[in-house]
């Protein structure tokens, strides 16, 4: 069988009881993305969410249980893998993340020759703000990682990523599932794999539905949690791109 070339860009957009917004957010992905196939990682919704996102026009993939924005990123990136996907980018399905942005953080990876592009909250563009211990944990958790990969972070903890197909093939089988593993651990993961990391700034809008899937109560152990993430992510040993250099 002739092996067919590889497919552009997988949007994957992890939802975890989103019926209110995911019809809206695969529509403006379809309509900002046209070139780009979505694929809605339903993670173990008790709503309708998947058949929403179906009807929407989205390719939906149902995970039995509630795995986290981890465990539902690492089977959208394993499902990008084995169908040839050569880069995807993550978009937060409650309407946040403006796909609109997608495009620079492509020109950046091009230029830079990236395997990781981040859309970062904090980089000059947007008003998005935090305060108190969260943006002292931010402001750390960004001067260390800068550091770790040799490049300027400013939001180390943003789910909006373009990434290439050597990030695609070391996050199928290299992705934490634990909270906040998912951003700070897997870029300790990618640099100390020789992947290239850089950050575009991007705004962020205000969800466009639904409820935040983190408490007043979880926010507030932000700053341990974060900083558990931090300690665990430099303590792994180094990690290689699977099976070397992807061709």
């Amino acid at each position: 069988m002739q092996h067919q070339p590889p497919r552009r860009l997988l949007a994957i957009v992890p939802a975890w009881n989103e019926q209110a917004t995911i019809a809206s957010v695969v529509a403006e992905v379809r309509r900002t993305l046209p070139d780009a196939d979505v694929l809605v990682v339903n993670d173990g919704s008790t709503d309708d969410t998947s058949a929403i996102a179906r009807a929407a026009g989205a390719t939906v993939l149902d995970l039995p249980v509630n795995l986290g924005v981890g465990g539902a990123m690492r089977a959208g990136y394993t499902y990008a893998y084995r169908a040839d996907y050569d880069r995807t980018v993550q978009l937060d399905a409650d309407g946040q993340h403006d796909p609109g942005g997608v495009a620079e953080l492509a020109r950046v990876m091009d230029a830079e020759a990236a395997d990781i592009v981040i859309g970062a909250r904090f980089a000059g563009v947007g008003d998005y703000t935090v305060r108190g211990p969260r943006r002292w944990t931010m402001r750390l958790l960004s001067a260390v990682l800068s550091r770790v990969t040799g490049t300027r972070l400013t939001d180390t903890t943003s789910g909006l990523k373009l990434c290439a197909r050597p990030a695609i093939r070391l996050f199928t089988s290299n992705y934490p599932a634990e909270y906040l593993g998912d951003t700070i651990e897997s870029i300790v993961i990618a640099s100390r794999a020789g992947l290239r990391i850089r950050q575009v700034g991007v705004a962020m809008r205000p969800r466009a539905g639904g409820r935040p899937s983190h408490s007043p109560v979880k926010a507030a152990v932000f700053l341990g949690r974060a900083v558990l993430a931090l300690v665990v992510a430099l303590s792994r040993p180094r990690e290689p791109v699977p099976g070397g250099p992807d061709a």
